[in-house]
């Protein structure tokens, strides 16, 4: 093996090796050479090179979201660390456990007019889970040390070497345990290549966190009592990793008479007595005339929520206004007051809670989930017949092309419209469904789609909208994407959403500054990037592109569906006209 000869590099990798920290994603540049020579060198680690910094941290991160293992991703000094930020906010809000190690220039380079020196320290304390800072070595470069930064030198490399090992050491901690991004920076002195086959440090073993289990403390009787005395409730279940939840507890809860259970496409969850489209429900008592009446019927007196955020923008406006007497969330981290009611976190996993709490005998039925199953049928069958009546659009290609996903795809949905729409169709339950819930942004949905592509089984799908994926398109720029990887890109010519939303205007500055319309095409994307492109523009030739599309091949694919940008948003209002 090959290490740098400096302490602190030898250090960060002998720590990766010893927790099992395999993938290292490496953005190119100078001041990380130590890492990239130390990593690169060794045959424990599988590096990937990305070159621009955004996409590699959402590579990364997406990578780290599908193995459920943090993952880390490493820069030079300067502005390239910045441009991690939008994952590690990604990341902070998912629970998805980034690790980002930073080379940084020495102490007495910053702040003098020096090249590629910013104020790395602690830049991104707001969004991450520990930030070590460590110091720079004194056994490395000492003339130049002694001659710029003699200061240093009062403190042993002993001295650092040990706080050192135990910065590193508790990040690691807090990216496993806790499940947070971590940010580790590392002060490097030229010069910068040097080389040994063996490290001339030693590392200590890990101790290992002997946390009491907090669910030991809740009281499982009363929270029973309460559940199995509620007649109005409501479980909504946010992001959701595919198989979390136990089928026991699945077919528990569907056979519950007095609880509704709303699922979005983000909770992988399935069973026919869920309701998968939530604003199917909320949208038609909108726009009833006794709509508080319908809302008091659909009020819950428990309401009880696990997994990540919610997408539907119209059951957060509804339960902030009609608020249950109860919420609890499920979770063995933390709580997110969404609805303005929290009343408890049941600091547990949802199958423990479940299984403790929910009991085996079928309880006295209210009219509760019959009422609302009535409106779930109603409108799945009005569903049907709209899309037999609108013409070409972003609701018909939507419905189209979810019917048509293989069986057993990973699918990972871009933000905005594309993971709105997407909610009204219900999914085949063996599609494992992703999406950046966490901050919501359109940033890195392809990035993240081909990171987390590296170690699936099974095919990845990105569902995406134009600006998205043109925002983007970096991420096609490296050497990992697979043959199997297939793109759908709904191009409605601009933000399409803006045109749903209170505000919108048909004016030139509406569509250049908030819609943003363009006649962009990915063709040349496609083949600057190696990829096969097909273009659909009616009903007739999306159907016939998808017949073709996930057939095996040599090259991933692109599926590009031009809708019409001026007519997609009246259609989509429409429906929900229509279903009321």
């Amino acid at each position: 093996m090959t290490y740098s000869d400096i302490p602190s590099a030898q250090t960060l990798v002998l720590y990766f090796k010893s927790r099992g920290v395999k993938n290292i994603v490496i953005s190119p540049g100078s001041r990380n050479a130590p890492l990239t020579i130390s990593f690169t060198k060794n045959t424990f680690f599988s590096c990937y090179s990305i070159v621009d910094e955004r996409c590699a941290a959402f590579f990364a991160m997406g990578m780290a979201q599908h193995i459920q293992e943090p993952v880390a991703v490493i820069c030079s000094s300067g502005s390239a660390m910045l441009n991690f930020y939008p994952a590690v906010a990604e990341a902070f809000y998912s629970d998805i456990p980034l690790i980002v190690v930073s080379a940084d220039r020495p102490s007495y380079r910053i702040d003098i007019g020096d090249g590629q020196t910013i104020r790395q320290e602690n830049v991104l304390e707001k969004h991450i889970g520990y930030s070590a800072n460590l110091r720079q070595d004194v056994s490395h470069a000492t003339n130049t040390i002694s001659k710029f930064g003699a200061w240093l030198l009062d403190e042993s490399q002993e001295r650092i070497q040990s706080y050192n090992e135990k910065e590193i050491s508790r990040a690691l901690t807090v990216a496993f345990d806790e499940k947070y991004p971590v940010h580790i920076n590392i002060p490097f002195e030229e010069p910068l290549y040097g080389r040994v086959e063996e490290p001339s440090v030693q590392i200590k073993d890990f101790e290992k966190s002997s946390e009491e289990d907090p669910s030991s403390e809740e009281n499982w009787e009363e929270l029973a009592n309460v559940w199995n005395n509620s007649p109005r409730k409501m479980v909504l279940v946010g992001v959701n990793q595919p198989n979390a939840i136990e089928v026991k507890v699945l077919e528990k809860l569907a056979k519950d008479p007095n609880t509704l259970l709303f699922t979005e496409t983000t909770s992988n969850l399935h069973h026919p007595e869920f309701f998968e489209s939530i604003d199917s429900i909320i949208a038609p008592i909108e726009k009833s005339e006794n709509s508080d009446e319908l809302f008091r019927k659909l009020q819950p007196e428990l309401l009880v929520t696990f997994g990540g955020l919610i997408v539907s923008k119209k059951i957060k406006a509804f339960l902030r206004e009609y608020r249950p007497k109860q919420h609890w969330h499920i979770d063995t981290k933390k709580a997110n007051d969404t609805f303005y009611c929290l009343t408890r976190h049941v600091e547990t996993d949802p199958n423990q809670f479940f299984n403790k709490v929910v009991s085996e005998e079928i309880a006295p039925s209210s009219d509760f989930k019959v009422f609302w199953e009535r409106k779930k049928n109603n409108y799945e069958a009005k569903r049907d017949a709209y899309l037999k009546e609108i013409p070409f659009s972003d609701f018909a290609a939507f419905d189209q092309i979810i019917k048509k996903i293989p069986k057993g795809y990973q699918v990972h949905l871009a933000n905005s419209s594309t993971v709105r729409y997407a909610q009204l169709f219900a999914m085949d339950k063996s599609l494992k469904v992703f999406c950046n819930r966490g901050t919501s942004g359109i940033d890195g949905s392809t990035s993240t789609a081909v990171g987390s592509s590296i170690h699936s089984k099974e095919p990845t799908l990105l569902l995406t909208g134009d600006l998205s994926f043109f925002y983007d398109s970096n991420a096609l720029w490296n050497n990992y994407i697979r043959p199997d990887f297939r793109v759908i890109l709904i191009n409605n010519s601009g933000g399409g959403i803006f045109r749903i939303l209170p505000g919108k205007e048909d004016t030139k500055e509406f569509e250049t500054f908030f819609e943003t319309s363009h006649e962009l095409s990915a063709k040349h994307l496609a083949n600057m990037y190696g990829f096969e492109h097909i273009r659909a523009k009616n009903e007739a030739e999306l159907e016939e592109s998808l017949q073709g599309f996930y057939v095996k091949s040599t090259k991933p694919k692109i599926l590009e569906v031009a809708t019409p940008r001026v007519l997609n948003n009246k259609i989509l209002l429409g429906y929900f006209d229509f279903i009321s």
